[in-house]
């Protein structure tokens, strides 16, 4: 079978980590893989995952009447290029809801995105609450295949940069910055106002220093991450909005435990009390507390570690997780065929409807920047008399 991935970027992400997993196995497998490419790209951004090296990478704009059986566009804003690439099927792998990558106030790209799941498209999901999601809000149905876990490298045992020390809580911060629901840069800032042994910065935006953090960790390839987990006790993991919670379970599989918000999929395997503390969304006065209990009870972050490994052991690695997909990609292609022309027609419709919206919210923003000016000559009499006086000049 002939199959092309395509993806936005090449850059470092758990989108694309989990993308290139699947398209490593399908390879080996035998299938004949493609990741078509949105975007330009170098050779150096690459080096992150082994999976770019061995697979064939295509920029968009240079492929040319290759015929695929099967195109899987794998973030939203992939949909509305899905037709440029000829296959005798369309899917969409949904990684998560992700309207919710943005602020409420915007609502139109946040409908925009929505309706990219209402194209129904032959569906494929990481986790239960997305397909829960996607049957209640947009009467589609979804096949479930969790994410898997690379067991060969997110191991207890292995090099680290530094022991663990009974007593002594080593704090570790996951995330991006610059993407706000990623909460990263204030959950720093949380973890310093608990004022642990340490704590450390693990990002794949690049650094070498940050305020308030013992060390950072940036940009690193896959193989180096473990060493991390495998030195700190604990990942605290804020974000607001997640598709599959990959990060805490790599702690977990690494001896480590977590904390962590209640945020949408968490409990597809983290139990609070049993393997992590999970605070209420948006509470940050448990979160500290959950720290300090940490730091002051070495038998409760015994416990849950014990809970995180017990959780770890039960979870599908790649080769399954990959086994799955596939079996839900043949359901896939079996099933009515999506037309490239109703799809194309489908997508420009989306366009027609954003350049909509965004005119809309554009008009909406300079009616209310001119309600403000009217206001301000309503309560400012010199300005008022001002444009009086203008008008009235321009009549002498």
């Amino acid at each position: 079978m002939r199959i092309a991935f395509l993806i936005g970027s090449v850059d470092v992400g758990g989108g694309n980590y989990v993308v290139c997993q699947h398209a490593m196995h399908a390879a080996a497998m035998g299938h004949e893989v493609a990741v078509v490419v949105q975007t330009s790209f170098t050779k150096a951004q690459l080096a992150w995952h082994p999976g770019f090296e061995q697979l064939r990478l295509i920029p968009l704009d240079q492929l040319r009447s290759e015929r695929f059986d099967i195109a899987v566009a794998t973030f939203w804003k992939t949909v509305s290029e899905l037709h440029r690439l000829n296959a005798g099927q369309y899917v969409y792998f949904v990684q998560s809801i992700e309207s919710r990558f943005y602020p409420a106030e915007q609502v139109h790209m946040r409908r925009l995105v929505d309706r990219t799941y209402d194209l129904r498209l032959p569906s494929i999901t990481e986790a239960t609450w997305i397909r829960e999601h996607l049957r209640h809000f947009h009467g589609s149905e979804c096949l479930l295949a969790r994410n898997g876990i690379r067991k060969d490298v997110y191991t207890p045992h292995g090099e680290r940069h530094a022991p663990r020390i009974s007593g002594r809580l080593r704090v570790m911060v996951e995330g991006s910055f610059g993407v706000p629901f990623k909460n990263t840069a204030r959950t720093v800032r949380l973890v310093r106002r608990a004022r642990p042994w340490q704590s450390w910065l693990l990002t794949t935006t690049g650094m070498s220093w940050y305020p308030g953090v013992d060390r950072v960790f940036s940009q690193l390839p896959i193989a180096e991450v473990p060493k991390v987990y495998r030195s700190c006790d604990v990942i605290v993991k804020l974000s607001f909005v997640e598709g599959m919670f990959g990060p805490p379970m790599e702690m977990f599989h690494c001896g480590g435990t977590a904390i962590v918000y209640d945020v949408s999929g968490h409990d597809e395997y983290i139990v609070h009390g049993h393997n992590a503390l999970v605070a209420p969304m948006h509470n940050e006065a448990t979160v500290l507390d959950h720290l300090r209990r940490l730091q002051d009870s070495p038998r409760l972050l015994e416990d849950l570690k014990s809970g995180a490994t017990e959780t770890a052991s039960k979870w599908p690695d790649w080769p399954q997780s990959s086994a799955r997909f596939f079996e839900h990609l043949e359901a896939c292609y079996a099933a009515p065929k999506v037309s490239r022309q109703w799809l194309e027609e489908a997508t420009r419709e989306l366009r027609e409807y954003f350049q909509a919206q965004s005119q809309s919210a554009t008009f909406v923003k300079e009616g209310h920047r001119r309600v403000g000016w009217l206001r301000r000559l309503k309560n400012d009499t010199r300005v008022y008399s001002s444009l009086l006086r203008y008008i009235a000049d321009g009549y002498r």
